[in-house]
């Protein structure tokens, strides 16, 4: 990691990050349940979905939660352009609404999957959610159905974010190139 700096520049302060999340949820209130299961892309997507789903706890929406791990990056700083599936559901979702919780949608390859899966076990609405988004020359499919914050492209770290790993428990969103 010769070329990576050893400090991380902020793009987003926690406190913006925090103002992000609470405005998703009262975007996401109206349109779940508490029957609705939030379903977790692990592992980059869990410090986002822990906030979320408390910030919909906060607004009285108690949704259900699950976690799909999925992977596309490895270690690396771009995708491989393949999913890697290590773990389903844990729980049957069939005839459920489904709520699909990201950290960061670039390729579209993980959530694309995620819908996938959950289409494929009887999902009865599936719905996405990223924290951000960053731009991609490429159509993608499918875009989220809400967006926190749509990022620069520059590789980004911090709240779940990481690079082979490191720098997820970062409180900020910053940009490590």
């Amino acid at each position: 990691m010769a070329d990576t700096p050893t400090t991380p520049t902020v793009l987003l302060p926690e406190a913006e990050v925090a103002r992000i999340v609470a405005d998703l949820a009262r975007q996401i209130a109206p349109v779940t349940d508490d029957e609705t299961v939030a379903a977790v892309l692990l592992t980059g997507g869990l410090w986002f979905a822990a906030d979320l789903t408390r910030a919909l706890a906060r607004i009285g929406r108690n949704v259900r939660f699950d976690a799909l791990w999925l992977a596309s990056y490895g270690d690396e700083k771009e995708s491989r352009g393949k999913i890697d599936v290590y773990a389903n559901f844990q729980r049957p979702i069939a005839g459920k609404k489904v709520l699909i919780l990201d950290d960061v949608f670039d390729t579209g390859l993980s959530l694309a999957e995620a819908v996938r899966i959950a289409t494929e076990a009887g999902a009865a609405e599936v719905l996405t959610c990223v924290f951000a988004r960053k731009p991609w020359p490429l159509p993608r499919a499918p875009e989220p159905d809400f967006v926190g914050w749509d990022a620069p492209n520059r590789f980004l770290v911090g709240y779940g974010l990481d690079h082979a790993g490191a720098l997820r428990g970062l409180p900020d969103i910053c940009a490590l190139d």
